[in-house]
């Protein structure tokens, strides 16, 4: 996106700007470049479109490609312009973690949002770089291509599918990648039935984080993050966090199976296609 004069509207877009500069100058497409980056394709175009935030790993190898100090030494400020402060050292972890357990009461968990639907979400803030925030929010979802993409297990209270941010048409297409993603053999995803008054969930979202344990400089434990209402907060105390671990196994007895928790988003999706 630029504004009228044909500039960058964000620095991300700023930064794909000169990544497609750089590029074409060569005279290398897009697959080429992702080759000689180690990346894909698909990643070297979001980031050329400010679909992406670059992350610091593709940074660098950007900067090897070309020969150059530039992305690395940009990469930290884009990164803190499109991630809150308190919330970065949360995203580092998330990247690195192994199995991520996420209840979410109000909205679709952020990695599993389209981008119209991310939109949706942020927009009524009216933040300044709007652009960034959603592309920052669907670059987190690139740890679903790792070769050993984490575990994921998402319970979802069912006002999530009641919910219906951007519309009936992006909310369509909303559940849609809700239901593509629970078909995935390391995904799980449940809902909490509106017949269940009362859960342990009532009071915050929150996610939990599992490393493994023989990694050097992660945590030894579980990871807590909570989420609030201007700021989350990420526990590392064993007692909170295993708080928040017995939490999250009674909000998986109060769920739908993962069987049923597909038919009740397909039947909220048909709701959706017949209107």
């Amino acid at each position: 996106m630029e504004t009228d004069n044909g500039a960058p509207a964000s620095l991300a877009g700023f930064l794909g700007r000169q990544l497609r500069k750089l590029r074409t100058e060569r005279g290398w497409s897009q697959t080429e470049l992702a080759t000689k980056a180690h990346t894909t394709g698909a990643m070297i175009s979001y980031v050329e479109n400010a679909k992406r935030v670059l992350a610091p790993d593709l940074a660098r190898d950007l900067d090897a490609t070309f020969g150059i100090d530039f992305f690395e030494e940009l990469c930290p400020l884009v990164l803190a312009y499109a991630y809150p402060s308190w919330f970065l050292p949360y995203v580092e972890l998330e990247r690195e973690a192994k199995a991520i357990r996420s209840f979410q009461s109000q909205v679709v968990p952020g990695l599993l949002q389209t981008e119209e639907y991310a939109r949706g979400t942020l927009a009524p803030w009216r933040p300044d770089n709007l652009d960034d925030l959603v592309a920052a929010r669907l670059t987190r979802q690139a740890l679903f291509d790792r070769d050993e993409p984490p575990h994921t297990w998402f319970i979802l209270d069912e006002q999530v599918l009641r919910r219906r941010i951007g519309g009936p048409t992006v909310m369509r297409d909303q559940l849609e990648r809700l239901l593509s993603a629970g078909r995935h053999p390391r995904c799980v995803i449940q809902v909490i039935p509106e017949a269940v008054a009362a859960h342990p969930g009532l009071s915050s979202a929150f996610t939990m984080l599992s490393f493994d344990q023989g990694e050097e400089k992660k945590p030894p434990h579980d990871v807590l993050h909570v989420d609030g209402f201007s700021r989350g907060r990420t526990a590392l105390d064993p007692a909170e966090v295993n708080e928040g671990a017995r939490a999250y196994d009674l909000l998986r007895s109060y769920a739908l199976s993962p069987e049923e928790s597909s038919d009740r988003i397909g039947e909220y999706m048909e709701g959706l296609t017949k209107r």
